[in-house]
Order: structure tokens, then C-alpha cells, then sequence
């Protein structure tokens, strides 16, 4: 039987903790052999959120797990417990595969298990890994990272995916159908997190661009240049790409496919219309050019984006 414990402390999000203790904790019907042996290791009596959780062992029990899991950090301006990082550490070099799930990636980064690594957390706080541990490679648009021993999962609900990841290495890929089956998700999701994450346009104030990016928004179906934004906001070239460094952390260009790409999602999302259509009215110009566009920002084909996205106002939708 496989043991996987839960390296539980004050400050932990319930959600990322109770997903866990959900797939790993209850063996599912008609799954033949033991399940998962599942462990809750903390200092003490717990507070995570409004709940009060009493662990079964102390933190010195995660070196003897097969499996080791953090959930998500609430704080990620806090500093994990130094016991925290010293039993994930120790169980990591005895030999035990470490998860993290959504911001529980800073624990297992401040232990310094994610140095030379790929890794992820929930994209409003991978700029903030990447910044705070610069030998850690924070990739912001996966779901989950596999390096082996070390995994680390994006946020909420990835957390999910990162456990149904786990139990498809270990009892394959039946096994994890009939899990999925029980909890009502899909075994596997298509994509990374950033088909979830709003491209963000910023606020009217008082900066250079307050006047042109309006301007812009309401012609994303024409074939703009860059010298037609420099012109339309009567400065060179140049001195509009240092404005828009300052401004949106870009580049014209760049913010232009943003908002084009922002666009076609909520047309994807609210009207019929085809891609065709669609690739017209973001000045994308062709389905192809928009397809490849739109995949590679979002992670998924305009299709499967519409269809995991759709409103209930507009069930029918045109081809």
C-alpha cells in the first residue's frame, strides 16, 4: 500500500488540502487492491481557513512516505515554517515524491526543491516565484509540472489535476477514469491555465496612452500598424514602445494580439458566430491565422475553447 501524507501547518488553503485528502483518502468502487494509505502530518492542531484539523503524526512522519503533498500556502508573502521545509526536505532526500498544489510550489521552492527546476503555482503569483527564487524556472501557463520526484501544480482546481496525474502513474489510466468518474470532472483537461486568465487592459487614468488605447479597442477589426498607433497618438514610433513598456509591460504589438485574442475569446464565448467570422471581426484576417494565434496564447483551438467556455444563453452554435 502506498502512503501519501499531507504536510499540514497553520496557513494552509482547505480546498487544495481537502481535493487531496478527497482522491487519495477514499478508495473508489469497483477499484480491486488497496487504495492509497493516506497520512495527515502537522505540528499540532491545525487552523486552515474557518477548520480545525488534528493530524494523525507529526512532520517527522513525511520522511517515511511514499508520496508527500503541500497544499496550497495561503500567505505567500510568509515565510513557510522552518519544520515545515525541514520534514519536506527530509522526505525529499529519502526518497519520497513531493507535490505541491497551487502556492504550496513557494514551500517547496523556500526548501530549495525547485532550484535548477521547472515549476508552476497559480498565475496571479508566478511573477512573484520567479522574482523571489530566480534558480526556480516558473512556467505560468501549465497546469501541472512532472520533474519526477518534484511536481508542482497551478491554482484551485489544477489541484485536482495534479492528483488524478498522480494516480495515473501509479494504478494507470483506468483506474484514474473511474476516479474522475466519481468526482464528475474529466480525467485529463486540454490546455494550460492561461485560457483562464483575463488579459488584463489597463485602467483609464492619466498616462500617455489614456487617449489611444481606447482608440485601439474600438478598431480591433483593422489592420493597425504600429506607425498607425504612433500616428494617431502623434509621437514617433519609439517614443510609443517606451510608453507601452511603461504602461501594459509590453510591446504595441504584443498588446495588440492581447486584446485581439481577449476579443475573440468573449465572441467565442457569447455570440454563433464562426470562426471565420470571428477572425474578421479581430482583424486576425483568416481562421488559420486566428487558430494559430489563439492557440498558442491560450493553449487550446478556438473550438475547444467554446465549447468549455460557452454560455448557457447560446447553446447552439453555428459552424
Amino acid at each position: 500500500m502506498t502512503t501519501v501524507a499531507l504536510a499540514v501547518t497553520d496557513g494552509m488553503l482547505h480546498f487544495e488540502l481537502s481535493v487531496a485528502h478527497e482522491v487519495f483518502g477514499t478508495a473508489p468502487a469497483g477499484v480491486p487492491g488497496p487504495w492509497y494509505d493516506l497520512v495527515v502530518c502537522g505540528p499540532g492542531a491545525v487552523r486552515a481557513g474557518r477548520f480545525l484539523l488534528e493530524p494523525d503524526h507529526g512532520l517527522d512522519r513525511l520522511p517515511y512516505a511514499d508520496t508527500v503533498i503541500v497544499p496550497g500556502w495561503a500567505d505567500v508573502d510568509e515565510e513557510p515554517p522552518a519544520d515545515l521545509l525541514d520534514a519536506v526536505r527530509a522526505a525529499h532526500e529519502a526518497g519520497a515524491r513531493v507535490a505541491s498544489l497551487c502556492t504550496g510550489a513557494f514551500v517547496l521552492a523556500a526548501a530549495g526543491l525547485l532550484d535548477g527546476l521547472r515549476a508552476t503555482t497559480h498565475w496571479a503569483h508566478t511573477r512573484v516565484l520567479a522574482e523571489r527564487h530566480p534558480r526556480v524556472t516558473v512556467d505560468p501557463d501549465v497546469l501541472y509540472v512532472d520533474n519526477g520526484s518534484v511536481l508542482t501544480s497551478a491554482g484551485k482546481a489544477a489541484a485536482l489535476d495534479l492528483c488524478l496525474h498522480l494516480v495515473r502513474l501509479d494504478r494507470g489510466a483506468s483506474v484514474t477514469n473511474t476516479v474522475a468518474r466519481r468526482l464528475v470532472v474529466p480525467p485529463h483537461r486540454d490546455g494550460g491555465q492561461a485560457q483562464f486568465v483575463a488579459t488584463p487592459v489597463p485602467a483609464p487614468g492619466r498616462h500617455p496612452l489614456a487617449a489611444l488605447l481606447p482608440w485601439v479597442l474600438e478598431r480591433l477589426d483593422q489592420p493597425l500598424t504600429v506607425e498607425d498607433l504612433a500616428r494617431q497618438a502623434r509621437m514617433s514610433s519609439r517614443h510609443l514602445g517606451r510608453h507601452f513598456r511603461s504602461v501594459t509591460g509590453t510591446t504595441p504589438l504584443q498588446w495588440l494580439l492581447a486584446q485581439r485574442i481577449r476579443y475573440a475569446q468573449e465572441l467565442l464565448e457569447t455570440t454563433d458566430d464562426g470562426v471565420d467570422r470571428i477572425a474578421a471581426a479581430t482583424g486576425m484576417g483568416t481562421a488559420t491565422t486566428l487558430r494559430r494565434h489563439f492557440n498558442r496564447t491560450v493553449g487550446v483551438p478556438p473550438d475547444t475553447y467554446r465549447r468549455t467556455f460557452r454560455t448557457r444563453a447560446h447553446p447552439h452554435v453555428s459552424p
